[in-house]
């Protein structure tokens, strides 16, 4: 007997999902669909923020998941409030607007920093930033995913921090918003949503008056954010990087471009950041760097299986300037020992380009990639200014003055 597919929260083939192309545009259309609340001590933003979301007209987003970072307290107002039998909030919003199954448990509250009472000391923030950066770096990994983050609860900070988190890795389809109550309901503590049919709260203070539930608006205010998520080396993207480290990366990311080569160690610097090239992808670099620097116009590539003796001494002799390490030289000048073709230097230049690419992030390494032109004939030129670009060794660059 077959057993029956998997299906999704909301009734349909797991398997017709995944065939189903994605939109980015329609982050509706996304399979897995998250949503993610910091929150403070008014559960309300989670039901406010769901019902904006599944009852506007355009851009209906219905997520399969809800994840909440908050504090101890808040955990404990929200567990109580929402996931309750009685009054259950959250329970009664599907009840009453007929939403489809949607993963929310007390498991899905998250304490964040572990344990945090509240958030006061600077201690206390790097730890919330911490948190809320891992969550959205985890969320973002997955392209079947569409994360929608508010950012209308919680300490300012904690907004910010989820803003900022999702500006760094936040994709085309992922979306960030802050939930709007229209008056006099915003944060009246009996109020969770508009109900469908008539329900009379109290308004607070010495002059509270009633009002009925069913005739508040709730509406959702879309945030723009730029995404610097392309301008990040894929190592963070896949790591566990601090908050702090991240924003750093993305400074660097974001910094005029500089080359420092040092050939003795095999390492360059670009922008801010220091990483080791292999012995032949360096030399490759370096042999551009110098035409640049000399204001040498670009250069044509060796013909595919035509040695090119010229070629072979300008590789060489950059190699031959890479210390006391010459492991690999031998071998490499009996390869060349005729020149060097097309073929070998497309390899070498493709090794040199995903390398760059992976430490830098495909943005970031733009200005230090060999350029081809972008039209045949093909010429080949590093493209940074002299000025950008230096010869030194880096070790006594680091140095302590």
């Amino acid at each position: 007997m077959n057993a029956a597919p998997d299906t999704h929260p909301e009734g349909r083939p797991i398997d017709h999902i995944a065939a189903t192309r994605h939109d980015p545009t329609d982050p509706g259309s996304y399979p897995r669909r998250v949503l993610l609340l910091v929150t403070g001590l008014s559960p309300q933003i989670v039901t406010e923020t769901i019902y904006a979301l599944t009852q506007r007209t355009a851009g209906r987003f219905v997520p399969t998941e809800v994840r909440v970072l908050t504090t101890r307290e808040g955990r404990e107002r929200a567990r109580l409030t929402l996931l309750s039998d009685d009054p259950g909030w959250f329970h009664r919003l599907r009840r009453d607007y007929q939403l489809p199954a949607i993963q929310f448990a007390p498991a899905d509250i998250e304490i964040v920093g572990g344990d945090l009472d509240d958030i006061r000391t600077e201690q206390d923030n790097e730890r919330a930033a911490d948190a809320i950066t891992r969550v959205v770096r985890e969320f973002t990994r997955d392209p079947d995913l569409a994360l929608h983050v508010s950012m209308a609860g919680g300490r300012k900070t904690m907004g910010f921090y989820a803003g900022y988190a999702l500006s760094i890795f936040g994709r085309p389809q992922d979306r960030l918003s802050h939930v709007l109550v229209s008056s006099p309901f915003e944060g009246l503590p009996g109020f969770f949503y508009p109900t469908r049919e008539s329900m009379v709260i109290y308004t607070g203070g010495e002059r509270a008056r009633p009002v009925d539930a069913r005739e508040a608006e709730v509406t959702l205010a879309e945030i723009p954010f730029v995404s610097l998520r392309h301008g990040l080396p894929s190592a963070l993207l896949a790591g566990d990087a601090s908050f702090m480290d991240t924003v750093q990366a993305a400074r660097e990311a974001l910094g005029p471009p500089r080359l420092v080569i040092d050939l003795r160690h095999s390492r360059v610097m670009a922008g801010e950041r220091t990483l080791q090239l292999q012995r032949g992808e360096l030399a490759l670099l370096a042999l551009f760097a110098r035409r640049a620097l000399a204001g040498e116009p670009p250069l044509a590539a060796p013909t595919a299986g035509v040695p090119d003796p010229d070629w072979a001494r300008a590789y060489l002799a950059e190699l031959r300037s890479g210390g006391d390490d010459m492991t690999d030289l031998d071998k490499t000048e009996r390869t060349l020992r005729k020149g060097m073709d097309g073929d070998y230097f497309s390899q070498k230049l493709s090794r040199l380009r995903s390398s760059l690419k992976r430490e830098l992030g495909p943005a970031s390494a733009r200005p230090y990639l060999i350029d081809d032109g972008g039209r045949r004939p093909r010429r080949y030129r590093l493209t940074l200014p002299p000025e950008s670009i230096a010869f030194a060794s880096l070790a006594a660059m680091e140095e302590p003055a």
